[in-house]
């Protein structure tokens, strides 16, 4: 552990403070978390947290979610500028739209989304969770928000739904082509080939397994010694795969899968955010009930 990791984790003992980091953070932004985890698991451990400070290294929308979640908290945001370009792609007026034009059907809103669009929203789900919770609504019909790509993963597992998609998508998992699929099966022939349901359909149906990250992770992890698997989602999973994992042989699906977003942490953003209590993040009264409401039916379903 170098000296500025290990200032971190004297201040956040000192502070009181509970550190989050998602997968795709840099490994030495992992190292000093207290909990490593995917959106949905972060969400858990955020309503539970009991100490005064939680510092969510990730996203934005992340970090609101934390907050909205455990208001009673300060939530800090070490990279303030961390946006996620697919929650920017749907607005709260996208939901009345939507909502006129289908009265009726649920609205079920990806956790990728800013806190004003899950007010507008009756559920949320991660990636982890879409497929059951689009089983639990008791509507046949579900608006589906914003990834078009993991809405159309869940309308394959639950064909007794009718989802009508948004159309946004991530742009790094978008960019994968069925060719980047193929051109990795013939390099790697031997691999299984996992990935992220945030890819397209076309590169899902090639795929040998489907998962959120953290059951990527756990599909890898669990496996026999030896496997060899190709891994379709952002790089920070095959980075900590081959440290969690080290018996396997894990390759990047593509050059270039990497979130620029989740990459802007730093230690020293870390130390700073302990330090100042700056970058809190606050929710707007008007929409932190129905954000609130949305969510907590997510953890409960």
């Amino acid at each position: 552990m170098t000296e500025i990791q290990r200032q971190i984790r004297a201040l956040a003992a000192q502070k009181g403070a509970l550190i989050l980091s998602h997968f795709y953070q840099t490994m030495d932004i992992q190292a000093v978390a207290d909990v490593v985890g995917d959106s949905f698991e972060l969400a858990r451990r955020a309503r539970q947290a009991a100490q005064p400070i939680i510092v969510l290294c990730g996203v934005r929308f992340m970090a609101e979610s934390a907050k909205l979640l455990n208001p009673d908290k300060t939530v800090l945001l070490p990279a303030p500028d961390a946006g996620c370009p697919m929650a920017d792609m749907v607005a709260p007026e996208d939901v009345d739209a939507l909502r006129e034009k289908h009265p009726g059907a649920a609205v079920m809103c990806y956790v990728n989304s800013s806190a004003a669009v899950k007010a507008k929203s009756d559920v949320c789900c991660t990636s982890s969770s879409a497929v059951r919770i689009a089983r639990a609504l008791p509507q046949r019909d579900i608006l589906f928000l914003p990834d078009q790509n993991l809405g159309a993963y869940v309308a394959a597992q639950v064909p007794e739904k009718n989802l009508i998609l948004f159309d946004g998508y991530c742009p790094i998992h978008h960019a994968v082509r069925p060719a980047d699929v193929l051109a990795a099966r013939a390099a790697h022939p031997d691999a299984r080939v996992v990935v992220h349901p945030e890819c397209r359909p076309d590169v899902v149906a090639l795929a040998d397994f489907v998962g959120s990250t953290a059951e990527l992770l756990a599909h890898v992890e669990n496996s026999p010694p030896g496997g060899i698997f190709v891994v379709g989602t952002e790089t920070g999973v095959v980075e900590r795969l081959r440290q969690t994992a080290p018996d396997k042989t894990v390759y990047l699906l593509k050059a270039g899968f990497v979130c620029p977003n989740m990459k802007k942490t730093r230690l020293s953003d870390l130390l700073r955010a302990l330090e100042t209590g700056a970058e809190a993040v606050e929710v707007d009264a008007t929409v932190a009930a129905g954000a609130q409401r949305a969510l907590e039916r997510m953890v409960a379903l």
